[in-house]
């Protein structure tokens, strides 16, 4: 009798055993996935190259025309139009006002084909680097992404002397963040490898001999 009470309780366990592994506990995981949210537009600076593509108005279109460095651009029927600081979207609605007196409803589309963006969306690095450059700002970007860019750092580099100059707004005074970019780079204290944010500059200074 004892072992037929025995028999019923283990049979009891694993029917809600059972019932437990398919009854929902967690939802899917396309639920569990966060939606992003949207990015913002890319803002045109000097520098960066436009594909500026006019429909069915191939003799109005160009291709890779480079933003001047005082943030203009002309076109044909467009001489000078300011492209720094507006978005792809913004230029195009820009130049499809522009285009309307000589071209029956136009439809134009904005390109960035190389892309250095404007001097706020900027990364700059000087000082002891290999290739000393000023970089796009990329979501995501750290000190790291920026050394490599810049190839290394040359052989006088005081890299545990490297500062980043920061403005947490336009308006607000440039403060200084230490960073030991030796430990990092040819130590792996990836401790070091700060976020970075548009408008950073990295001086990495020279060492004493």
């Amino acid at each position: 009798m004892r072992s037929s009470n025995v028999l019923h309780y283990a049979v009891a366990v694993l029917a809600l055993a059972a019932m437990g592994c398919t009854s929902p506990t967690s939802p899917p995981d396309s639920a569990a996935v966060p939606t992003g949210a949207a990015a913002p537009e890319y803002v045109i600076g000097p520098g960066d190259g436009l594909d500026v593509f006019v429909y069915l108005s191939p003799e109005l279109s160009t291709q890779n025309l480079p933003v001047r460095p005082d943030g203009r651009i002309s076109l044909p029927l467009v001489p000078d139009i300011v492209a720094a600081g507006r978005s792809p979207t913004q230029l195009a609605t820009d130049i499809t006002a522009r285009l309307r007196p000589y071209v029956l409803d136009p439809n134009v589309t904005v390109m960035v084909r190389t892309f250095v963006g404007s001097a706020a969306h900027q990364v700059r690095i000087i000082g002891e680097a290999t290739q000393p450059r000023t970089m796009p700002y990329r979501e995501g970007m750290t000190l790291v992404d920026a050394v490599i860019e810049a190839r290394g750092l040359t052989r006088y580099a005081a890299g545990n002397r490297t500062e980043i100059i920061r403005r947490d707004a336009a308006d607000a005074p440039p403060r200084k963040l230490r960073v030991r970019l030796d430990d990092l780079m040819r130590g792996g204290d990836i401790s070091q490898d700060v976020p970075l944010r548009p408008g950073d500059t990295i001086v990495i200074p020279q060492g004493w001999f």
